[in-house]
């Protein structure tokens, strides 16, 4: 992370035009799109103090927040073997509900973050989980959780189901963000009026070879409902109120929950993520102007 001379992170030293509070919604693995997308709106000249992490997309937003620079979190993205996540268990996901524990995700993020808690960020950082127990969101901030390590919550947020074990939180017990509604995104989180813009990333149905019956395992099966349950919830179409405010990035065939993407693959999520940005935030930031947001 680089620090300037006054105490602010060069990431936030830009002149900027446009201000909106950007949640970056979904990505599991696919976090280089959610990269891609910074570096467009640092290229745009837009500007936000203010940030929403959901799912995956919690991941960049908070060490964003923390002070790293896009070109940091790219090379982090790539030299990272998102294989160290996995230790797959099948007596674990019968027991917790869960196929990895998740802890070594969160000792990894928070030694990328620093062991930083919320009231330690330059920017006003939000994180969203899902309480399966009552349906609703569980928000994480400065105001709610100061004290609370920025990888707790970023751990609770990233519990892919049947990936990652459930964690209990108060009486809450806690899953993937992403399968909240949209209701729950779009808040007036700066507290004056700023317009939020969702960057949501959606995939396709992978096809794939028929398998014979006697040669389906245990593990497969797992591994087969897991994606499509995860691309199922990125295909779940936008609410006609929320379009104005959502851009969809797709990553084709990628999937959320791809442990073993390439470096060119990570490259290439970037780089969908950057053009899908400059080609449609324009529009959106239009809408916001004719509707008087901006």
């Amino acid at each position: 992370m680089h620090i300037t001379s006054a105490g602010i992170p060069n990431n936030l030293l830009q002149t900027n035009t446009t201000q909106i509070v950007p949640i970056f919604s979904g990505g599991g693995t696919r976090l280089s799109a959610h990269i891609g997308i910074l570096k467009a709106l640092q290229d745009m000249n837009v500007g936000f103090d203010t940030l929403v992490g959901v799912s995956g997309g919690s991941i960049i937003a908070s060490l964003y927040a923390k002070g790293y620079t896009v070109e940091q979190m790219r090379e982090l993205a790539l030299v990272t073997d998102f294989k160290q996540f996995t230790e797959f268990s099948l007596v674990r996901l019968l027991r917790e509900g869960g196929l990895s524990s998740g802890d070594v995700f969160q000792r990894w993020i928070d030694e990328q973050l620093e062991g930083a808690l919320f009231a330690d960020l330059p920017l006003d950082l939000h994180i969203l989980a899902t309480d399966v127990n009552g349906g609703g969101p569980v928000l994480f901030n400065k105001q709610t959780s100061p004290d609370m390590k920025v990888s707790e919550a970023v751990r609770y947020s990233m519990s892919i189901p049947l990936i990652f074990s459930f964690k209990p939180f108060k009486e809450h017990l806690l899953v993937d963000g992403a399968i909240l509604s949209e209701d729950a995104l779009f808040e007036d989180w700066r507290g004056d009026g700023t317009p939020s813009v969702c960057f949501r990333l959606q995939s396709t149905e992978q096809k794939r070879k028929a398998i014979k019956k006697n040669l389906l395992q245990l593990p497969q099966y797992v591994s087969m409902l897991i994606r499509t349950f995860m691309t199922a919830i990125s295909r779940e179409y936008v609410n006609a109120k929320y379009w104005h405010n959502t851009v969809v990035v797709n990553t084709g065939e990628i999937s959320a929950v791809d442990f073993s993407l390439t470096p060119e693959i990570k490259n290439t999520l970037f780089e969908i993520g950057y053009s899908t940005t400059k080609e449609f935030l324009p529009k959106k930031c239009a809408g916001f102007m004719r509707r008087g947001a901006l």
